[in-house]
């Protein structure tokens, strides 16, 4: 079959892209050329930095066209190029297309640009910019395929674990470059410095609330802007074990997004029914 297009390459769209592989279908990713993500051990757009990305057995290349995409992609072995736009999506017409950039907001996908289109969280409406939507949001509907409408509206406090929500997480008190002193797994008290915020007069510590086990950090010397998230502490001494293991979260909403592909792929309807009759 035609390699599955996936725009973004995070923690959440890795956990898609992986279970895709598995799953035998091939796939490219289309990514930016300065990825934020912060759960890097887990995150294939972390190739665009080092040139491959293993998770979990599956091995991710960064390539330099999507010609050669189309050449190397095999099932086992994701191609990604960097095409924040989707620039190549003007001259192929993949038969289907997964928004995985989880910006809250959508960059440009249409429903036209595949067969079968499907946007994973907040930012697209199922059955307009997109055939369906799978919601990300933790809770009973985490996962659940959208056929009509959108997702649970982002609400800008992350999930709670291990009891804490926004306290988990870090953003920069200002605009700078983020230098980070540690590292994804080490563990960190309550009010110990994780990096700083590198300014042309000063620097601007960054400090975690709670203590716990760095989960997840920004890219060391990535400039950023007043508010920008940094990192993610979980207060579970357990998840040292599983900083380089696919979340719970996003093998469910691979799990929603493998569903509606088999569905689509095995022809049980066409693309236009499908919305009448699941």
């Amino acid at each position: 079959m035609k390699p599955i297009i996936v725009r973004g390459g995070g923690d959440l769209a890795t956990g898609t892209i992986h279970r895709l592989c598995q799953s035998g279908y091939p796939v490219i990713i289309l990514e930016d050329t300065k990825p934020s993500a912060i759960r890097q051990k887990v995150s294939f757009c972390q190739a665009v930095y080092e040139g491959t990305m293993e998770v979990e057995g599956i091995v991710c290349t960064k390539v330099d066209s999507f010609q050669e995409a189309m050449e190397t992609v095999r099932w086992n072995r994701p191609m990604l190029l960097t095409d924040p736009s989707g620039e190549c999506l003007k001259q192929y017409h993949p038969d289907i297309l997964i928004d995985g950039i989880l910006a809250k907001k959508n960059l440009g996908t249409r429903r036209d640009m595949a067969d079968l289109t499907i946007g994973l969280g907040p930012g697209f409406t199922a059955g307009e910019d997109v055939d369906y939507v799978i919601e990300t949001k933790r809770g009973h509907y985490l996962g659940r395929k959208i056929e009509k409408g959108s997702a649970i509206p982002n609400t800008g406090v992350p999930g709670l674990i291990g009891g804490y929500g926004k306290e988990r997480v870090m953003h920069a008190p200002c605009a700078g470059v983020f230098r980070r002193e540690k590292e994804i797994g080490d563990w960190v008290e309550a009010g110990q410095r994780i990096g700083y915020i590198q300014r042309e007069k000063e620097n601007i510590g960054v400090y975690t609330q709670i203590s716990g086990v760095v989960r997840g950090i920004l890219q060391d010397g990535f400039e950023v802007t007043e508010h920008f998230k940094l990192a993610d502490v979980d207060p579970r001494k357990e998840s040292q074990a599983h900083c380089a293991l696919i979340s719970d979260k996003a093998r469910c909403i691979a799990g929603g997004v493998l569903e509606l592909v088999c569905a689509w792929e095995k022809g049980i309807l066409g693309k236009k029914q499908l919305h009448e009759t699941l």
